[in-house]
């Protein structure tokens, strides 16, 4: 079912909404005090599926040990992921290592700023590329994440389910319009924000949305779990030892340190023993 698009003066009313809200009950966070490139790069790769209060505290840490792209490029993987802790999805962090080494070979230490320099970079996708032009740059690029999508399917499908994001675009764009896009993103997001804290979550009703797969249980919860456990240690150690400190078994404490070690994460010495690598 086709959607005609919106007539100028609904677009105008929701641009209004937004930022009416904003003006009374806008979000202060670290990275929108900043238009450091690198620094906006470091939280939207933070922000991927983690929630906002966890990220904070971490952002703050990891730029004050890595204030630099260089600093990040010339540091020790094991440093990265200890600084990492607590944000879960550990690859990000070595990522981002990686993607701070590629910005300092090919582009002098300086963050690319176009979408298709910054695409080529680990861990960075579409939304996070447009995201670091939007906010470090103010370009007008066009954002799509689950607040934004929470924003526009509330106003514009409130009874539709399953929205393309290809139907959601052309709002997107028209809404922009000549606003500064790093002003208007941090309205909208945080409007959408407090939508689904409001309402039943819309960005739900996206053809796009997936739920999280349950954490408890699983090989990314061990992981995790290992990775805390060596971070504090500066020797290597046993499968079995970590089972019994964790309190988990020895098959599916090495499981995890397989995983891991496939991953660039820990390594395995020829005794059988493993380290942060």
């Amino acid at each position: 079912m086709s959607t005609k698009p919106p007539i100028p003066r609904a677009i105008l009313s929701f641009r209004g909404a937004v930022l009416a809200h904003f003006k009374k009950h806008g979000r202060s966070f670290p990275w929108r005090e900043t238009r450091d490139p690198y620094a906006i790069l470091v939280s939207e790769v933070m922000l991927q599926q983690t929630q906002v209060e966890r990220v904070v505290p971490k952002y703050e840490a990891f730029l004050a040990r890595f204030p630099t792209v260089h600093s990040l490029a010339t540091s020790r993987q094991s440093e990265v992921v200890r600084a990492w802790q607590g944000l879960g999805y550990n690859r990000r962090a070595l990522a981002l290592r990686r993607a701070a080494e590629h910005i300092v070979a090919r582009h002098g230490g300086a963050v690319p700023s176009t979408e298709t320099e910054l695409l080529v970079l680990p861990g960075v996708g579409t939304y996070t590329a447009r995201a670091v032009l939007a906010f470090a740059f103010d370009r007008p690029t066009i954002c799509i994440e689950t607040n934004i999508r929470a924003a526009f399917i509330h106003h514009f499908f409130p009874r539709r389910g399953s929205v393309r994001d290809r139907e959601l675009e052309p709002l997107i764009r028209a809404a922009l319009g000549r606003q500064s896009p790093r002003a208007w993103y941090q309205a909208l997001m945080d409007y959408g924000a407090a939508l689904k804290a409001s309402h039943p979550n819309p960005s739900r009703r996206s053809a796009h949305y997936t739920r999280q797969s349950p954490f408890s249980g699983s090989l990314r919860r061990l992981r995790g779990l290992v990775l805390r456990e060596l971070s504090g240690r500066e020797t290597p150690t046993t499968p079995a030892l970590l089972a019994r400190r964790l309190g988990e078994t020895t098959p599916s404490l090495l499981r995890a340190l397989r995983s891991l070690d496939r991953d660039g994460f820990v390594r395995e010495e020829k005794n059988g023993r493993f380290l942060l690598a």
